[in-house]
């Protein structure tokens, strides 16, 4: 995919990272196939997700689920610093329960149309507490430590998940922007398996085409067809993993043929539907 990259691999249920800019430096826009949490520790930063952009403040939590297209923007020089997690979703869905979910503050994320928590006052120390402890475990080398660490993985979603119902901490809003741009992509996320055209499209929102394609590109670093093609390809690696049959998912998510959707599938994650499922 020439425009944009899955960015990041992730063979194990978490993993963790403490990262650090000294430099300012250009992000590409790009995008998972696991869910991301990100905490801000210093810096001056725009994130930018699904078209939508936030300024951050030290200690606000950044929730991307996967697929979302995003990347951070260095306003200013100096250090970037973050506390990043990268988290399977099945993992969330095989530890939780129906009154126990952990991946709830994605779900309310979406449900918010905010992508950004933010602690209120000190309302929520618990976590706090937990996100520090989290932190700190990346040095540990002691016995058990890879246990340790999920232990305080769980321990951090549980209380991120109850700040969040309790409102410790809150969804904040996107900064102002093109309120008709995130009425697009609101559209097609609506329309994902439909049959759109950029015609249609443009039609829809009274745009001429040429300046739909040209400002998409520009907001979020790929094309249309390509924006719809992956999210596509996403859902139909969702649908499979939740036990749908294979040539119903094609069919479902918009491939008009099983060739064309298999060949896509593999170029995008490496492997054809077959064997994904066979890996489950």
């Amino acid at each position: 995919m020439p425009e944009y990259k899955n960015a990041g691999y992730l063979h194990s249920q978490f993993k963790m990272f403490h990262l650090k800019d000294q430099e300012h430096h250009e992000f590409s826009y790009h995008y998972h196939d696991f869910h991301k949490i990100l905490i801000l520790l210093n810096g001056n930063i725009t994130y930018c997700i699904e078209g939508r952009s936030y300024d951050l403040l030290p200690n606000d939590i950044v929730l991307v689920s996967a697929g979302e297209v995003h990347r951070p923007m260095m306003k200013s020089d100096g250090v970037y610093e973050r506390f990043i997690l990268y988290i399977s979703p099945d993992f969330l869905l095989g530890k939780g329960e129906a009154n126990q979910d952990l991946a709830l503050c994605f779900r309310r994320a979406k449900a918010e149309q905010s992508h950004v928590l933010r602690f209120q006052n000190s309302y929520a120390p618990w976590l706090d507490s937990a996100i520090q402890t989290l932190i700190r475990s990346l040095s540990d080398t002691d016995y058990a430590c890879g246990l340790y660490q999920e232990v305080l993985f769980l321990e951090f979603m549980i209380q991120l998940n109850r700040s969040a119902l309790h409102n410790g901490i809150t969804f904040i809003q996107n900064t102002p922007s093109d309120e008709k741009f995130a009425a697009i992509l609101d559209y097609l996320a609506s329309h994902l398996t439909e049959d759109i055209s950029i015609e249609h499209l443009a039609a829809q929102f009274f745009l001429s085409k040429s300046y739909l394609m040209h400002s998409f590109k520009r907001k979020t670093g790929y094309t249309i067809g390509t924006y719809v093609a992956t999210k596509r390809l996403l859902l139909a690696k969702k649908m499979i993993a939740e036990g749908t049959p294979i040539t119903e998912v094609c069919y479902a998510c918009g491939f008009k043929n099983y060739s064309t959707f298999s060949r896509a599938y593999k170029k995008s994650f490496g492997e054809c539907p077959r064997e994904f499922r066979q890996s489950l």
